[in-house]
């Protein structure tokens, strides 16, 4: 990929730009017409994955190229509005800016559009795909073909998620709520994560990636609004060989997966982080839930009443530790993402604002929600991935107005 106004000339110079499936040559957007036709590009790219470099123009009669250096202030900025505000549903993008060496203030931007797990994106009521070289409009039996193609690897999801639940170490164990969360690359290699599973010092990697998560400024104003929970990731010291995988986890869940409950308080609240060779990534947290005592009544009238905020909490980490993860071992794609939880049914949430818990009652036993996320919606938009996961749990409970930092997101000031 280029990475100065040198290397596109040299690119040009030696014919190695030819527009296509997944390279789209552009100038750069002027008029609201020209964001419509850009929102129709991008839409285009989010089938299957592409990049378009503005500021690189090509002569239609002499077939060939040239820079044509854009005015870089608020284009990246426009760019990333555009994909957010027109496409449904909407583009999450990545751009990077090439300065030109004029140094007057213009450059070019390179938008790369990851595939996207809600592919296709529709523009003006209709669905964009892209051919070989241009963009179209998607027939009927294509859309099929995707949302087909999305449904199964929802359900593929779906069974990693329920595998993790049948596999629970504390299925026997105890009252509480339990929280599963998976994560698997949707084109990783088998081998992903093996230069960070594999390193000797594993467990102090993964840590200080554990460690990044918490220290992040944003993440902890996006979470303002939600106590903090625990346990967290930081509670995970112990570490663990596992079959491919390697672990990190609370002291009672030992090796082997085995329960040794221990004298101390709180011995049920059990977290576990499992890291797999191929990159998937599992986390389990019996805390989902808690005893508490009904006002004006015996204490052993306590119910257990649901911790939505951890669910909340540790789902925003996971997504963090997700893109560290990414960047770590240099995995662009996309992931496919789960939220579950078990021994749900007629428990209410917890309110820590009064001592009254709600009166809204989950109806099932337990949650299941999956979704997908690009690399650059881990970046940019993790609330929103939030709310896909955790949106339907949360209105159940009539507690999603609560958490509204936590499942939207900023816009990101470029610095």
């Amino acid at each position: 990929m280029p990475k100065t106004e040198a290397d596109l000339q040299a690119a040009i110079n030696d014919g190695l730009f030819e527009e296509s499936h997944y390279l789209d040559l552009k100038k750069e957007p002027s008029s609201k017409t020209d964001n419509r036709e850009l929102a129709r590009d991008l839409s285009s790219f989010a089938v299957d994955g592409g990049t378009m470099i503005i500021g690189v123009e090509e002569n239609k009669e002499l077939r060939t190229f040239q820079c044509v250096p854009c005015v870089l202030n608020g284009l990246p900025e426009k760019i990333e509005a555009v994909a957010r505000s027109i496409p449904d549903p909407p583009l999450n993008v990545i751009t990077e800016v090439i300065e030109a060496e004029a140094g007057n203030g213009s450059g070019y931007v390179i938008v790369h559009v990851p595939a996207s797990p809600t592919a296709p994106h529709m523009v003006d009521n209709r669905y964009i795909g892209r051919g070989d070289k241009t963009k179209y409009r998607m027939g009927d039996a294509e859309i099929v073909a995707l949302h087909a193609r999305r449904r199964n690897t929802e359900a593929e999801t779906l069974a990693l998620l329920r595998k993790e639940m049948d596999e629970d170490p504390l299925r026997e164990v105890g009252e509480q709520s339990h929280l599963f969360l998976v994560a698997q690359p949707t084109a990783g290699r088998r081998g992903m994560c093996l230069p960070l599973t594999g390193a000797t010092d594993w467990n102090i990697r993964l840590h200080k990636l554990v460690s990044r998560v918490h220290e992040n400024t944003e993440l902890r104003a996006a979470l303002s609004g939600a106590a903090g929970f625990d346990p967290d990731l930081t509670s995970a010291h112990q570490s663990h060989r596992r079959t491919r995988a390697v672990a990190l986890s609370t002291s009672e869940l030992g090796a082997g997966r085995a329960y040794t409950p221990t004298d101390s308080y709180g011995a049920e609240n059990v977290i576990e982080l499992q890291l797999f060779e191929d990159g998937g990534l599992r986390l389990l947290m019996t805390r989902l839930s808690n005893g508490h005592s009904k006002p004006y009544e015996a204490a052993n009238e306590a119910e257990q009443v649901i911790l939505d905020s951890g669910a909340v909490i540790l789902t925003r980490h996971t997504l963090e530790l997700l893109r560290l993860i990414s960047e770590d071992v240099g995995y662009h794609g996309s992931w496919a993402v789960a939220a579950g939880a078990t021994r749900l049914r007629g428990r209410r949430r917890y309110s820590p604002d009064s001592v009254f818990a709600s009166n809204a009652r989950y109806s099932e036993d337990t949650y299941e929600e999956t979704t997908g996320a690009t690399l650059a919606e881990l970046r940019n938009a993790q609330g929103a991935v939030t709310r896909r996961l955790l949106g339907p749990l949360l209105r159940s409970l009539d507690s999603e107005g609560v958490f509204v930092n936590a499942l939207t997101d900023a816009t990101k000031a470029r610095t």
